[in-house]
């Protein structure tokens, strides 16, 4: 993890002394999902290493709840259109519970964040700004105003126009942004024009006032004393928002830029475009941690550096992903990646193949104890019998997967019963024929011997191997395909199966 070692490096060479700070934030304007998650982790990453190096740090996390609502997303009621303009903190929860707008959003990514065994100190805008805490900054920024907005031109490349102001103002609980004419610092109140072009006169120091998005990050890396900040690629442009912090906070506010981390985006596999909560497109990070593992999720954002984007295949890319990590707990347990997947989190991931644990849980009809017994039939009974619990645990999230994500050709479930008129005079003597090979097969016989029997009886009942597969599967599961087959049959309890074989269960 090179990334990481030079991201410690050099946040302990600019701050030889005193405790580190890391921050990360987001407006709660909707649905968190899956790239959400990816800032908080690789800031939890960060503050490990550092603490690990022997330097105190903790973890910032900025909830923009001030922000003015923009645009209604998908999943709010349409509505919602009434309260455009006011601040995410001013407008109730969507489903009537108590709490705010922003409280219905960040309470479940909050409790996601515990989930991951990621501490992180949670600070709101709404407190920060409605306790003066942004007077000094305000009063900075709108004192320089001129300078403020050649800064932003210069450093962006763009004109702001005439009719630019630093500021939005509260205007009967919507924020607006309104020209700005003078500030007086004395009397703490500044003076601007309203809708009409008419002079008006506001405080600014209990959140009457806030700051455009540009001057309000660096006024925090100020305020707040943020030295670390991963963020999001499209901040990272040249001459875009983190470029501009970097000359307002130096030039304004007498502070030096954190260091910058910026990230790729997270994108469903298959698709190019950025995930977007308010249009429905992201898969909710509350939805990951119900679905996936914590060490399985902390290691699909860490595997990898920062400036990699990420393809999430919720599908077809859990199975893969979860045999990886198995694999590395195997070979480099004590690996930085594996302790930082880990982190404080109980083991969930056994040595067991994913495929092998999905086909036998289906097959035991869902049933824990009987899907330990299945296992314990294999090569990993030794597994089975060391590590129950954590199979256990592993077979909770796979019925949530095989319910929320797993394709339809992997989900089945035994038939609860098969009709003999539903096969032809072949089908019921590959059948049968195979029962017969079974009766007499070893108690111990393994999935190999299983397969071969199938395939020997090719020539005998005139059948082509995809149609004896085919036959099989329907009679089992009702489906045309399924799990390995001499694998399955191997695993199934042996009285039914000869049964069902016959056509007689």
């Amino acid at each position: 993890m090179q990334w990481l070692n030079k991201v410690v490096d050099e946040t302990i060479s600019k701050h030889p002394d005193g405790e580190i700070l890391v921050s990360s934030g987001a407006s709660p304007s909707g649905t968190y999902h899956i790239g959400h998650l990816r800032e908080i982790i690789t800031c939890d990453a960060i503050v490990r290493e550092l603490r690990n190096a022997g330097r105190k740090a903790h973890h910032l996390h900025y909830v923009d709840d001030l922000d003015g609502l923009r645009k209604i997303p998908v999943n709010v009621p349409a509505d919602y259109e009434k309260y455009l303009g006011q601040s995410l903190c001013d407008i109730p929860a969507p489903n009537g519970s108590e709490g705010s707008y922003a409280d219905y959003f960040f309470n479940g990514f909050s409790r996601s964040a515990k989930q991951l065994d990621i501490d992180m100190e949670v600070v709101y805008s709404s407190k920060k700004y409605r306790s003066g805490f942004f007077t000094d900054a305000i009063e900075k920024s709108l004192s320089g105003a001129d300078k403020t907005k050649k800064i932003l031109e210069e450093v962006s490349g763009r004109s702001l126009g005439k009719e630019w102001s630093p500021i939005q103002v509260n205007e009967d609980g919507y924020l607006k942004k309104r020209t700005f004419i003078s500030i007086d610092t004395h009397t703490k109140t500044i003076t601007y024009k309203d809708k009409n072009d008419k002079s008006k006169i506001t405080g600014y120091q209990k959140g009457e006032v806030k700051l455009d998005w540009r001057i309000d990050w660096p006024a925090r890396w100020w305020l707040l004393g943020v030295n670390v900040e991963p963020f999001g690629r499209d901040h990272a442009t040249k001459g875009g928002s983190y470029d501009t912090g970097t000359f307002l906070v130096r030039d304004i506010f007498g502070a030096q830029p954190p260091l910058p981390v910026p990230y790729d985006f997270v994108n469903r596999a298959g698709d190019s475009k950025k995930m977007s909560a308010s249009k429905g497109t992201g898969i909710e990070a509350t939805e990951v941690i119900e679905v996936l593992p914590p060490e399985i999720v902390r290691f699909f954002m860490l595997r990898f550096p920062p400036a990699k984007r990420l393809y999430f295949d919720p599908e077809n890319g859990v199975s893969q992903l979860i045999d990886e990590f198995a694999e590395l707990m195997q070979e480099k347990s004590d690996s930085k990646l594996t302790l930082l997947s880990r982190a404080g989190t109980e083991p969930v991931i056994s040595p067991v193949p994913f495929s092998h644990l999905v086909g036998s849980y289906q097959a035991s009809l869902r049933d824990m104890a009987k899907t330990l017994e299945v296992i314990k039939r294999t090569e990993h009974a030794e597994v089975a019998g060391e590590q129950a619990e954590i199979i256990k645990s592993e077979l909770n999230y796979i019925g949530k997967w095989l319910d929320k994500w797993a394709p339809d050709d992997v989900k089945f479930e035994l038939a609860k019963d098969v009709k003999a008129s539903d096969f032809s005079d072949m089908e019921k003597e590959f059948l049968q024929t195979l029962a017969q090979k079974i009766t007499t097969a070893p108690a111990t016989a393994d999935g190999e011997l299983f397969h071969k029997a199938i395939y020997d009886l090719e020539e005998e009942v005139g059948m082509e191997p995809k149609a004896m597969f085919e036959t099989l599967y329907k009679a089992l599961i009702g489906k045309s395909s399924g799990p390995r087959a001499g694998w399955f049959l191997s695993i199934l309890p042996r009285e039914w199966l000869i049964k069902r074989l016959n056509l007689e269960a």
